[in-house]
């Protein structure tokens, strides 16, 4: 620990004791209970000494892992619609329809993608949370049928709690993955915060005509789905100690798949209607999808591609708080079979961080689609329903 500036101390602490309280923190008195316990003054820039130097665990430093972090869709919605209306001409894409990322046209036929995602850690390892949290941003201008072009970096880190290498080595994961999407960054903020956080505002471009929306999505289309589900599950899991390492690999190397390739395919096949599946789980941005698009999806739970274990995990009710707020928003509009277990709904709403695409394509195009996606970078995309006119619920699973 690196020797106080006595005379800084003095200085800053006489303030505090003339004021009656701390000037960093005015709920706690001065001196503090960590200047009585560890003879440190933190509003003199002294600093406790970072704990251990072994191995950093980063899960072990948050409440939530991954996109369950996120505030639910029924309150989100409870805020935003006491928000005035964004009008303008050439908003292509706004908050009114809850998609994935902000479309604005800078020139005829040429369109702006602007989206910013920022999430707790689901895994460990600092670089690997890095890589993740980089695919999960770069997913929202996937999504929309563009390709990023910059990106800023936010972080939320304990500086003065965790070493420095670990912050190092989450920004450097997270600029490998723009590297390969062929996206630049171009600088980013940082805070100091108790909850370790990270994500990209990213933007990019697309062509009007390539462009996918989460409102287009017609009956007669089917669904398909690029990855499996179930990184929530084992996220929570792992925090427990009861994720096996196959399990964990597994949702990992997902995790840090770009969807770059998946939405490709997508604008090869003229796909018109898609998101990606994030902390709303399956069945929130499905039912977002079909809301916006005015139809129904009839899903069969036994095509959904799976992580490994994932099916035990939620038999043993190891899924996290953030389903209850996403079923509290699906429930008015979803309708389950009677075999659509506890176990298999907690599946359909577990917040998934960095997932998969969700395409609707016209049924005629949808085996060709498949068969690209599989050959180009998605082996578990899978075709998991259908659309059909709008009935008395947006979703129906069987």
């Amino acid at each position: 620990m690196k020797k106080p500036d006595i005379e800084k101390r003095k200085k800053v602490m006489g303030r505090s004791i003339r004021l009656g309280h701390c000037v960093c923190d005015p709920s706690k008195p001065c001196p503090c209970p960590v200047f009585r316990e560890s003879d440190v003054c933190l509003c003199a820039g002294e600093h406790l000494p970072v704990k251990g130097t072994g191995k950093v665990r980063l899960t072990q430093h948050v409440h939530s892992a991954g996109c369950a972090s996120k505030i639910g869709q029924k309150d989100l919605h409870a805020v935003l619609s006491k928000l005035p209306p964004v009008r303008d001409p050439r908003l292509v894409v706004g908050v009114s329809t809850a998609d994935d990322a902000g479309v604005f046209e800078i020139r005829p036929g040429l369109l702006l993608v602007q989206t910013v995602d920022v999430f707790t850690p689901g895994v460990d390892d600092p670089r690997t949370f890095g890589r993740i949290a980089a695919c999960n941003a770069l997913s929202d201008v996937y999504a929309m049928g563009g390709t990023p072009v910059t990106a800023l970096s936010v972080i939320g880190f304990p500086i003065h709690t965790l070493p420095h290498s670990a912050m190092a080595a989450i920004l450097r994961g997270g600029m490998d993955i723009l590297a390969e999407a062929g996206a630049v960054l171009v600088g980013g903020h940082s805070i100091n915060d108790e909850e370790v956080k990270f994500g990209f505002a990213v933007t990019g471009l697309v062509k009007r005509g390539h462009l996918t929306t989460n409102a287009a999505a017609k009956p007669g289309d089917a669904l398909i789905l690029t990855k499996p589900l179930g990184t929530g599950i084992i996220a929570l899991a792992g925090q427990l100690g009861r994720a096996s390492a196959r399990a964990s690999k597994a949702a990992a190397a997902s995790m840090a798949t770009l969807n770059r390739r998946a939405a490709e395919a997508m604008v090869r096949h003229r796909v018109k209607a898609a998101t990606d599946v994030t902390g709303f789980g399956l069945l929130g941005h499905l039912t977002r999808m079909m809301l916006e698009s005015k139809a129904t999806a009839e899903i069969d739970f036994d095509t959904l591609p799976l992580l490994p274990d994932v099916m035990g995990y939620a038999q043993a009710g190891m899924y996290s708080g953030a389903n209850e707020r996403n079923a509290s928003f699906t429930a008015p509009h979803t309708t389950f079979a009677p075999h659509v277990t506890e176990a298999r709904q907690a599946i359909l709403h577990d917040a998934q961080t960095s997932g998969g695409l969700l395409m609707a394509v016209p049924a005629r195009r949808a085996a060709a689609l498949l068969d690209d996606l599989r050959a180009n970078g998605s082996p578990r995309a899978a075709v998991i329903g259908r659309v059909t006119q709008r009935q008395s619920r947006a979703v129906t699973v069987g």
